[in-house]
């Protein structure tokens, strides 16, 4: 009978808690009055507010607040205990419930964040509002340049805008407000408010709010009415209104004025034993060996990510125009989304009328001012485990930006959009005859950009093959961007491995636009990213036999063809004709020349490279301020791994009697030049590509003699 009587007033507890939900108009929504960490006492009780099942409901659950922990100059912690239904069915503060508000008297507290390590999952920490309020005023210069590929507004939002843009009517201008929710004017009224999500419009609150008074009447008659309406077992059960429905329409009053300077973020919250934040990171679509590498690339910067279910991906992500989010309703904070996502879920912790959100109550990546998906979400079961529990959650409309990632939690804006990246792939597998299509779309982040692409190629190659075993892998791919010539970067190359080739067949990817991120004199727009992917589960690699010129002298400037044979792995011989022009200031006698693969280092420029560790100056190494695309152009330039290069190679060792002719030789044409006043002008080193369907394995040595006599 006792936990049929706790259900029954649970029950009752979140028809009240819906009516109140329900009668909030989102345009009049205002930030909740706020109780400040000085008045915060042990023995007071309060409640905790989430969604913890499919209903979408938000439930409260009882809390007691056992103290709160001083930390020095780091930030303080509410030490609180969850009682009732929360205690005995619920597992405690679980996964995905960072965030959750906690009222005392209607006011509230701060944001149930996290559990300590080992210890029961029912005592549990709170972040001080106090702590989350600063967040909203700290600076926000990401996002402000780089184009928006997405646009929130509906097209007749759009045209209504620019209607009435300009205009002033007697009444006062109609301002817009992000989320989504009614029209207000300055004169107070209000327009009807869109219809409420279908997972707060619950029957019994749909009828209660019908009953409940309106946001314009006095405070005072609001509660009263509230008392009148409230079921007596919901009161005797839960001993206090609800701080989410008791603080609705009091304008916060005690809200903190500092400006950031005055309370700055703290670098690292103090320790408490081990602190387990209860908010889920999320890594979708990239299958065990996909969240391995990624786990491998996130590893330098401190990061890590859980690869399970809870997290959905669409290529096709809906933008949600309406979105309202609540204290206490589930969100999400997405690097990328599509078939691959990279995010976090937890819970609201404040919501203002101008549709500014607070959340979490700890960090996501903790990376400052930061440009994120913010999405709405939707819990649909709970998970208890031995020690711990957590929410399955799936993510679902994009519905504005994170542009907050500090200690105390994170905020966002409803109905602002982040700076995107697009990234497509196809993958064609040959042994299997198959070909995939994915998509995904990242946010502009300089840092996480490079890793996430990467990643995401691996993935997609992985689920396409579906082996880890040799293989031979081409990849393309084409970067959109102002910061290389002509707003476009290309690459082709092909990669072998006698085992998971993805590990390496997409560093010159993540390369590319890790230099793009580094650009020192201003920040780069990257539009979008494709990949193409050619795979088949076999070795295609050649070794070369020999290089043969096709006449036995040439004169400067002139071309000569190598015959140059080439022994595939397992397969036949073949031979090409690689073409090789001969410098025009080329002196006389022997030239020798290295033929290798791209991949490999000609001998001579090991030797620069030796010098350079020496601390020898050499005309590689002597300008080192070269713009971004004059990097990417030089990279453009680099050999792939499936050509056969030609180029000059050191000769055999010379005599005494030959060294010093060489030097004079040197002399010699260094006082033509003076005499002649005229400069010689540097030019590149001669070089011959020709692309192969190998991986061109070896180095071998050539030569062509130089004279000005005819052949």
């Amino acid at each position: 009978m006792r936990k049929v009587c706790k259900r029954m007033r649970a029950m009752l507890a979140a028809m009240a808690v819906g009516a109140a939900v329900w009668s909030w108009s989102p345009a009049a929504m205002a930030m909740d009055e706020i109780m400040p960490l000085a008045e915060v006492e042990a023995g007071m009780t309060g409640e905790l507010y989430t969604v913890a099942d499919a209903s979408g409901d938000i439930r409260s659950f009882e809390v007691t607040i056992l103290g709160v922990m001083q930390n020095g100059k780091s930030m303080p912690f509410i030490i609180a205990r969850s009682e009732g239904a929360f205690a005995d069915t619920d597992g405690g503060l679980m996964q995905g419930m960072s965030g959750s508000p906690v009222y005392v008297d209607g006011r509230l507290v701060g944001a149930g964040s996290a559990t300590v390590k080992e210890m029961d999952p029912h005592t549990f920490l709170i972040t001080p509002i106090e702590e989350m309020l600063p967040i909203w005023d700290m600076p926000d210069t990401k996002n402000q340049s780089r184009p928006q590929l997405v646009d929130l507004k509906k097209p007749e939002e759009k045209k209504e805008e620019s209607e009435q843009a300009g205009k002033k009517k007697d009444d006062g201008t109609i301002l817009k407000l992000g989320q989504g929710g009614a029209e207000t004017k300055k004169d107070g009224k209000e327009q009807p408010a869109p219809e409420k999500p279908e997972a707060a419009a619950k029957e019994e609150g749909k009828k209660a709010a019908a009953e409940a008074p309106k946001e314009s009447e006095p405070a005072a008659k609001r509660e009263s009415a509230k008392e009148e309406k409230a079921p007596e077992d919901a009161k005797a059960g839960d001993g206090k209104e609800k701080g989410a429905s008791a603080a609705k329409e009091t304008k916060q009053e005690n809200k903190p004025n500092e400006t950031p300077t005055a309370k700055e973020d703290k670098d690292k919250a103090a320790p408490v034993g081990e602190r387990q934040e209860k908010t889920l990171v999320y890594a979708s679509g990239f299958g065990d060996a996909g969240m391995r590498f990624l786990q491998k690339q996130l590893d330098p910067l401190g990061y890590q990510a859980t690869n399970f279910g809870g997290l959905s991906g669409s290529s096709s992500y809906a933008t949600d125009y309406e979105a309202v989010l609540y204290p206490g309703s589930p969100v999400g904070a997405a690097l990328a989304y599509g078939d691959f996502s990279f995010a976090a879920t937890g819970t609201v912790t404040a919501v203002e009328e101008d549709g500014r959100v607070l959340a979490f109550g700890h960090p996501f990546l903790h990376r400052g001012n930061v440009n994120y998906f913010m999405t709405d979400a939707s819990v649909f079961a709970m998970v208890n485990g031995m020690t711990d529990g957590m929410k399955l959650v799936n993510t679902g409309s994009i519905i504005g930006r994170i542009n907050q990632d500090r200690t105390a939690g994170i905020a966002g804006i409803v109905g602002m959009f982040p700076s995107v990246v697009p990234i497509r792939l196809t993958v064609e597998d040959k042994t299997l005859g198959r070909s995939n299509s994915y998509a995904a779309t990242m946010a502009y982040d300089e840092a996480f950009v490079p890793i996430l692409t990467q990643a995401i190629s691996y993935a997609a190659l992985g689920r396409t093959v579906d082996n880890m075993s040799e293989s031979t892998v081409k990849v393309n791919f084409a970067i959109r961007t102002d910061a290389a010539e002509n707003g476009l970067f290309e690459r082709s190359n092909l990669f072998y491995a006698a085992a998971d080739t993805g590990q390496i067949a997409f560093a010159e990817l993540a390369q590319v636009l890790a230099i793009i991120s580094s650009d020192t004199k201003g920040e780069a727009d990257v539009y979008d990213v494709k990949v193409n992917i050619s795979a088949e589960a076999k070795r295609r690699t050649a070794s070369l036999v020999s290089a043969t010129p096709d006449k036995p002298r040439v004169k400067p400037g002139e071309t000569v063809n190598f015959k140059v044979t080439l022994q595939p792995y397992r397969a036949p011989k073949v031979t090409v004709d690689v073409p090789f022009t001969v410098p025009k200031g080329r002196r006389e006698g022997s030239m020798h020349l290295d033929v290798h693969g791209g991949g490999l280092v000609s001998l001579e420029k090991l030797l620069q490279a030796a010098q350079a560790e020496a601390g020898i100056v050499t005309p590689d190494t002597q300008d080192g301020s070269k713009t971004v695309k004059e990097s990417l152009h030089d990279f453009g330039e680099t050999d792939s791994n499936n050509e056969i290069v030609i180029e000059p190679g050191p000769g055999p060792v010379l005599s005494e009697k030959e060294q010093k002719k060489e030097i004079e030789a040197a002399i010699r044409r260094q006082e033509e030049e003076q005499a002649s006043g005229k400069k010689a002008e540097p030019s590149a080193p001669p070089k011959a590509k020709l692309a192969t369907d190998y991986v061109i394995e070896n180095v071998i040595h050539t030569a062509v003699e130089v004279s000005l006599k005819e052949a």
